[in-house]
This record gives structure tokens, sequence and C-alpha cells, in this order.
């Protein structure tokens, strides 16, 4: 980070520092590059794309601004917004920056042991709650009626995931086609139209230290667009599988046993939504679809010799548990 030309850009754009301005990272790797800055009276988070391996889509600076602007005042918490270098040029990349949330964020099954059984359980129903207050949001109202084309959505995501397991796949799996096919085959006729967050668990969002039960603020929005808002509870669903620990390279708090089945959080968002999950098994299989699809893109990358973080060499063995997950689902088969 080169601090004198953040802090020339926190100038420029009207914020006052008392004080040395200090920096540190605060999490790096596969996502956007995250640094905490303060002075002597505040603080914020910065957000810039990785320094390799850019892949613009999943790094969209803009993305993030927007759909958090757009957001603050409704029922969803998200951190407030400050600034935003669209062209990069204080840092050479695209920046944003926003207000530091006080909290707790529950990465993996080390952290979440630091909260008891009925906290696990206040979190979980509450993390289930935003995401319905995130899909009741009126996108229109909130001027993102640009921010994407639900129109087609779920058909542009199979197609997508087939495509990008052409680039990465590192082997043969024959069941990524038949899985393909099928979900070709099943693809529902009609779908509702909401903001997506694109990476909803527990890890990406800010709980209040003192009641874990409450989230602060709801963060990671790179993969945020407008689209199915089914697509955003089945990944949810299936990211409670244990096999995603590959994929992350942890034992990740979301895939712990003291959390909610998937089902009963499936069932929890149907009521709190108050939506029908209507092709529900095709929504499932998607999900293991994309997954599976990224578990192979992370070693694919990792072989190429792109640094992917630990473990990444191994995501690729969760691919064909994923894919033959999403073929049980499609039978109407979930374990």
């Amino acid at each position: 980070m080169n601090i004198a030309a953040l802090q020339r850009f926190l100038s420029d754009s009207c914020i006052e520092l008392c004080g040395e301005l200090r920096v540190e990272l605060i999490s790096g790797g596969r996502s956007n590059l995250t640094y905490r800055a303060w002075d002597d009276r505040s603080s914020w988070v910065v957000r810039r794309p990785p320094t390799s391996g850019l892949t613009p889509s999943a790094h969209d600076m803009a993305r993030e601004y927007t759909v958090t602007s757009a957001l603050q005042g409704t029922a969803v918490p998200v951190a407030r917004t400050v600034a935003f270098d669209a062209d990069g040029s204080a840092l050479g990349a695209p920046m944003t920056v926003v207000e530091f949330v006080e909290g707790t964020v529950v990465r993996d099954q080390a952290d979440l042991a630091g909260l008891s059984d009925d906290q696990v359980a206040a979190s979980a129903g509450t993390l289930v709650r935003v995401l319905a207050d995130l899909h009741a949001v009126d996108y229109r109202a909130v001027g993102l009626g640009d921010f994407g084309r639900p129109d087609g959505f779920v058909a542009r995501q199979v197609k997508l995931w087939a495509g990008q397991w052409d680039r990465v796949k590192t082997r043969e799996l024959p069941d990524v086609a038949v899985l393909h096919a099928a979900l070709t085959e099943a693809m529902p006729a009609t779908s509702a139209a909401s903001i997506v967050h694109g990476d909803f668990r527990i890890d990406n969002t800010i709980l209040d230290p003192r009641d874990p039960g409450r989230v602060r603020a709801v963060v990671d929005w790179e993969m945020s667009t407008l689209g199915d808002p089914l697509t955003d509870v089945a990944l949810m669903c299936v990211y409670r599988d244990p096999v995603f620990d590959l994929v992350l390279g942890s034992q990740a708090a979301w895939t712990s046993d003291r959390l909610p089945s998937a089902s009963a959080l499936a069932q929890s968002y149907a009521v709190a939504s108050g939506r029908d999950l209507g092709d529900w098994n095709f929504y499932l299989a998607l999900a293991n679809f994309k997954l599976g699809v990224i578990g192979e893109g992370i070693t694919h990358r990792a072989l190429q010799g792109s640094d992917s973080g630990a473990g990444a060499v191994r995501a690729a063995e969760a691919t064909p548990e994923f894919i033959a997950a999403g073929l049980r689902a499609l039978k109407g088969v979930t374990l």
C-alpha cells in the first residue's frame, strides 16, 4: 500500500485526517485485497483488486461500491461508503473506501468454537433473514435498475460455468458434460429477479461481538448482480457441504455440523422471505456445478504457477464430489 498516495486521495475526497495515517493488510489471496486504514480519530476499510491474477468480473470494484451505496438506509446492513477511485489514479488500480465496522468475522471452525450453541443458532437465523431482506429490496427504487440483466440469468449461468470448465479443466470428467446437459434440460421456465450477493455465507459478514445474532455488515459484494434470488439461497446451502473445505483450503466455519443443515436453512429462508422454492433441485444442482468448476479452477491456476493460497493444488479433489451431488439433486436425491 502506498500510504502517501492513499493520504492524498483521502484529502482530495474531503476527508480531513487527524494525525498520522496508518495502514495494515486485513486479508488478501484469492479475493480483493482488504486493508484497514486509520488516523487518530477515524478508521476505514480500503479495498483494491489483487496485484496479479486479476479477473475483472470477479474483482469489480465499481460493482461493490455501487451496490453498497444503493443499500444505504435499507434493511440490509452494509458499511457506510466514503470514496471511490474508479480509474485507479491514486494507487494504480480501482479502490473503494468505506467505514471500518467493528465486529467479529467468523471464518473457520476455530472462530466458531468461540460461540455458544445458542449464539451459533441465532447467527444462522439472522443470516437467513438478512438474505431474505436483500432479496426483498426494490432494486429499481434504490437506483439499481441497470445493475444487471435478470432476464435469462439462470440460462447464462449454466452456459457461463460450462464454458469456464472448458477453460480450467485439469483432466476429463465425463459427468461434467452430463450435468451440464441435465441442467440445460431442467431449466426453470420462469424465475424471480432481485439483487443477489453471489457469495453469501457467515464469513462474508461482520457480526456484533456482544451479540453474534446481529449482523453489523454484509461484505464482499464483488460478485453481486441482478439475478434469480434462489441461486443465492442454493449456493448458501451447498457451501454447507464439508467438501467445500477443500476449495477454501481450511476448515470453514460454514461447513461445521454445529450450523443448521442445508435443508433447514432453505426452509428458514422460505418462511422468512415468503418465496416458493420451486425447482429447488435444479438450483441445488446449479450451485454444485458452479462450485465444482470453481474448485477445478483454483487447482488449474495453482498448476500454472499462480499463488492461490494454501491447499490450492488439492481444490480440484472437490470437483467430482460437487458434480456427483449436482446429478443426485436433479434426481431428487440429497444427502
